[in-house]
């Protein structure tokens, strides 16, 4: 805990760290239940959804709803409830004592008795040109979320691993032709991935381009993805042999563009308080099928959305997630006052006793 008591903010029951859909979610049950939540939006505010500019698959919306809209909505509820959300983002997090102590990039210090992590995972991006202003406008990290909206266009995948191939899979029931971009020769991806990608490439659903590429986006939020530039090279990884004569560089024409190369799940600042994270980072929460599914191994940090989910990974699974965090944060603050009421009350029977 903060060596100085006078250093710290507020102290909150419940402080949710993330403003995604499982960040809200876990506000608006918090909030209903009194547990006055403090929400801190995080370095994305709104979370991913925010990149995208049409929602169809949320429950709900029979039209579908802008990504940034949803949010918003969200956020509005939650506060009608009593949840508090603050520009904040979570640094660390301190376990050894209790209340937790909750340290913000600003500097800022808060303590709470409980805490949902709901901060969610990036979706690795190239960095390339083009990648900032067409994000949301043809270029996605989602294709479950956005891949209807790009029927019978010709759909560029990039990435080599599972997450690259079921993408790829599940785009060619829109896509007149998808293309797999892949910098190597060999994909990591597991075999059954594999097999399933090169019985729609028999089929002619998808094309593979191996040792390839991309390093530029071209369009426009108004028209979406044009085109995008390619190099590559046959010996594989064409961006690190630029020089190289054997680099061909080449634009293709497509109408989307998603990257399915992994995301990092934001959970630095959970390191040292003793939560279990898996090989990539992701927290790893009790689950099972009883209550306290979203508990941590450390009582009293709960677990909702990307940030415990390497899979799914969306809108609506998050969503409930942060509900199921929400009740189970309620059940621990609940026994926690319980067990402050008796000892409160052994105090006074041990001080009764020595008058």
């Amino acid at each position: 805990m903060t060596d100085n008591a006078d250093d710290v903010v507020e102290h909150r029951p419940l402080i949710v760290a993330g403003s995604g859909i499982a960040g809200l979610s876990a506000a608006i049950y918090a909030g209903r239940s009194n547990n006055e939540p403090l929400v801190f939006e995080g370095d994305e505010p709104g979370g991913q959804l925010t990149l995208t500019t049409e929602v169809d698959n949320y429950p709900g919306f029979p039209e579908g709803i802008s990504g940034p809209e949803l949010v918003q909505n969200m956020k509005k509820q939650a506060q009608r409830f009593g949840a508090e959300i603050k520009n904040g983002i979570t640094e660390s997090v301190e376990a050894e004592d209790r209340p937790f102590t909750v340290k913000l990039k600003n500097g800022d210090v808060y303590t709470a008795d409980a805490i949902i992590a709901a901060s969610g995972a990036s979706a690795r991006t190239l960095g390339i040109p083009g990648e900032d202003d067409l994000m949301g406008y043809g270029l996605s990290t989602c294709a479950t979320c956005d891949g209807a909206f790009f029927r019978d266009e010709k759909i560029m995948v990039v990435g080599g691993g599972d997450a690259a191939m079921e993408e790829a899979n599940f785009l060619t029931k829109f896509a007149s032709t998808v293309y797999l971009v892949h910098r190597r020769e060999e994909f990591r991806a597991e075999d059954y991935w594999i097999d399933r990608v090169m019985e729609k490439v028999e089929e002619g659903e998808i094309e593979i381009m191996r040792n390839t590429e991309v390093t530029e986006l071209h369009g426009s939020r108004e028209e979406g993805v044009d085109h995008v530039t390619l190099v590559s090279h046959p010996e594989g990884h064409p961006t690190a042999k630029l020089d190289d004569p054997e680099t061909e560089e080449f634009d293709f024409d497509v109408g989307a563009v998603f990257y399915a190369i992994g995301h990092t799940p934001n959970t630095s600042y959970l390191e040292g308080t003793g939560v279990e994270l898996d090989d990539e980072n992701y927290l790893i929460a009790q689950g099972g099928s009883g209550g306290n599914q979203t508990a941590t191994d450390v009582p009293g940090i709960f677990g909702a959305g990307d940030v415990v989910d390497s899979h799914y990974q969306q809108a609506a699974t998050a969503g409930g997630m942060g509900v199921m965090a929400a009740l189970d944060a309620d059940d621990y603050l609940e026994e926690l006052k319980r067990e402050q009421k008796a000892a409160a009350k052994s105090e006074v029977a041990a001080a009764e006793s020595d008058d």
